[in-house]
């Protein structure tokens, strides 16, 4: 029987009601089986190429996330889904259940887009790989390519998919970082600001122990809260995303390049081991989750 133990407390939430823009930080949320209720619910299509719009395609969509989402109420599970205010770089927003907000976003992003909330059962994006040695299993480098995500990947895959058809998550539901990793890195770098918003991440756990420690928890569960339970999948891969400017946070590639060198580990499935930080889930139990609740490693 495997020991329970206390590795911390929620220290932060984040659901992105709209892909790759900045999303909302809350004191609660609601976690169902398929994630936080409301994380990305919503994403750009381009509608001259039918492919999600992503902030990893960095040439085509360089604005996307200099905009932030939220919601006009709270979304509940099992309702349909509230409207998503977007607020643009120069103040202007956008509703989305207003006539003419395609327009609107078509005009700031110069690209012909609508706005989504069920993915296309071919999920791709643009992906760009940096011009950073080492990162790509292939090598690639400054280029980009197409990338399937989501049940599109596992499907190509020939593998089960975690999150259905028409959902906008790259693998998983849920992803979890640990302010220990953010720490170490720190200590690794400290020139380099590894905030937390770099990640992306759904669930921030305060950990008082020292290094990479959620790379252990892969295969057990987390237990937060009340109920709540998450089957700890798999390390999370990184990628351009945390190197992207936002807000006051500079663009920088060293975010990539310390946990190349300090945390590349192997990822099921990956040829080579993959530079990480964090993990995914998969929602075993839903449940009612609060910033300050205890997390237990089962």
């Amino acid at each position: 029987m495997t020991a329970q133990t206390i590795v911390g407390s929620v220290g932060g939430l984040w659901r992105f009601p709209v892909k790759s823009m900045r999303g909302e930080r809350l004191a609660q949320v609601e976690v169902t089986a398929y994630g936080l209720v409301g994380d990305r619910a919503y994403a750009l299509m381009d509608a001259d190429t039918g492919k999600v719009a992503s902030a990893k395609s960095v040439k085509r969509f360089p604005g996307l996330l200099a905009c932030s989402a939220v919601f006009v109420e709270p979304p509940q599970p099992g309702k349909p889904l509230p409207a998503v205010r977007i607020t643009m770089p120069d103040g202007h927003t956008v509703t989305s259940d207003v006539a003419g907000a395609d327009s609107a976003l078509s005009a700031y992003f110069r690209r012909n887009v609508t706005l989504s909330s069920a993915a296309p059962e071919d999920f791709t994006i643009d992906q760009y790989h940096p011009d950073v040695a080492d990162l790509d299993p292939a090598a690639l480098r400054d280029t980009v390519v197409d990338q399937k995500l989501g049940s599109a990947l596992f499907a190509e895959l020939g593998a089960p998919s975690p999150v259905p058809v028409g959902f906008f998550f790259d693998l998983f539901a849920v992803s979890v970082l640990t302010t220990s990793t953010l720490e170490r890195l720190t200590e690794l770098r400290p020139e380099t600001r590894f905030d937390e918003r770099r990640f992306r991440m759904n669930v921030t756990v305060d950990t008082n122990e020292p290094g990479f420690v959620e790379n252990d928890w892969v295969g057990r569960e987390l237990a937060i809260g009340e109920a709540a339970r998450l089957r700890i999948a798999l390390p999370d891969p990184r990628c351009v995303m945390t190197t992207l400017p936002q807000e006051e946070l500079p663009s920088d590639a060293e975010v990539l390049r310390t946990l190349l060198r300090h945390n590349r580990i192997p990822v099921s499935g990956a040829a080579t081991p993959l530079p990480c930080a964090g993990v995914y889930a998969i929602v075993e139990a839903p449940g009612l989750v609060r910033i300050g609740d205890r997390v237990i490693l089962c």
